[in-house]
């Protein structure tokens, strides 16, 4: 999933940072898990995970990937089922249910009627996220989930599994060129192909995770960890206006939507990570509250929290040690020209408390 700030192709850069400075343990916490592919990450290399963030569509990603460490079977759904053709030979239960709802007729529903041209014909600018088949096949394929829950023919492990299945599959098919704060004039390739809901891949650490959907600053003193992992907004651009859609589409809640994109309302879902002393103080409130033995923060030399203030904060509290490596960025109107090319850092500062 395209998700801004997604530190997937930089992990074992950082992990290999934080070998090479002790930092291990059994534990890990995080923070803003976003995607989860940190917790993810940390997971697969046997780590007990907590992870925690404000996004519903992240909570979803975090039950599948990180507190669920089992197949899933769906064995009253299957039963409940006609027989389910699949094209594979031996297709395990998720594949069997993916290819049921990779055939089931689509419906007119809420991403239809909103972010579909034909949905929203009788707009100045109709919203152009989804061609209307797309839509429509979207909206069947959440409104069965729904369906299936409200009936108790999947488990709630179940249930997360296939939303986010349906979540990671969306961001192959909008029309937009990254995020979802605005859709492309005209069709991208990619989003005129027929929609297919994709399968997601099970983790198993054979440990207890614990996953939240809150604001992590209210869990700082609660939560016991070897290592608690920061990788915060570092820009004033707050998540839930870029991933509107996603979290409408994880949350089905018919939302009261606003302005040309359809935007839902996210005044409780506003980070204070997007403001440069408002991060800087909750900085300091998780360093001086936080239970654990190494804190972590991973950050952009972009940021608008700048390097010296951020030391000034975490050399209050233990021994700092910070890394940084080259991160390159193409700026978004560069098309791959070597001219536009900017170079970046991706510093990590280390405490030792």
């Amino acid at each position: 999933m395209r998700y801004i700030g997604n530190k997937e192709n930089i992990l074992n850069t950082i992990y290999d940072i934080l070998l090479k400075n002790s930092v291990t343990g059994n534990s890990f916490f995080d923070f803003f898990s976003g995607t989860t592919s940190v917790a993810q990450f940390f997971k697969k290399q046997g780590y007990q995970v907590v992870s925690s963030d404000l996004l519903y569509l992240s909570f979803c990603l975090q039950k599948a990937y990180i507190e669920n460490n089992d197949e899933p079977l769906f064995e009253k759904l299957l039963q409940y089922l006609p027989p389910i053709h699949c094209s594979l030979l031996f297709p395990t239960s998720l594949e069997k249910i993916i290819s049921y709802l990779n055939n089931i007729t689509p419906v007119v529903g809420f991403i239809y009627e909103n972010y579909t041209p034909e949905g929203t014909i009788n707009l100045n600018r109709p919203r152009m996220y989804f061609t209307a088949e797309n839509g429509k096949k979207i909206d069947a394929i959440r409104m069965q989930i729904e369906e299936w829950k409200n009936n108790k023919l999947i488990l709630e492990s179940e249930y997360y599994i296939l939303l986010s299945c349906l979540i990671e599959s969306v961001s192959f098919y909008a029309n937009i060129s990254g995020v979802y704060s605005a859709f492309n004039k005209v069709w991208d390739p990619r989003a005129v192909k027929p929609f297919v809901l994709r399968p997601i891949n099970i983790i198993n650490n054979n440990k207890k995770n614990f996953v939240y959907n809150t604001n992590s600053l209210d869990l700082v003193s609660k939560i016991s960890v070897d290592i608690l992992y920061l990788d915060p907004p570092y820009n004033e651009r707050q998540y839930l206006p870029n991933y509107h859609l996603v979290e409408t589409i994880a949350k089905y809640d018919f939302p009261k939507i606003k302005g040309i994109t359809g935007m839902r309302e996210y005044n409780t879902e506003k980070s204070s990570f997007c403001n440069a002393v408002t991060a800087l103080n909750d900085l300091e409130y998780i360093a001086s509250n936080a239970n654990c033995k190494y804190l972590i923060l991973s950050y952009s030399s972009e940021g608008i929290m700048k390097k010296d203030d951020i030391l000034s904060i975490l050399t209050k509290y233990g021994e700092v040690k910070m890394e940084q490596f080259i991160n390159l960025r193409f700026k978004s109107h560069s098309k791959g020209l070597s001219s536009s090319k900017k170079h970046i850092f991706e510093q990590v500062f280390m405490v030792k408390k």
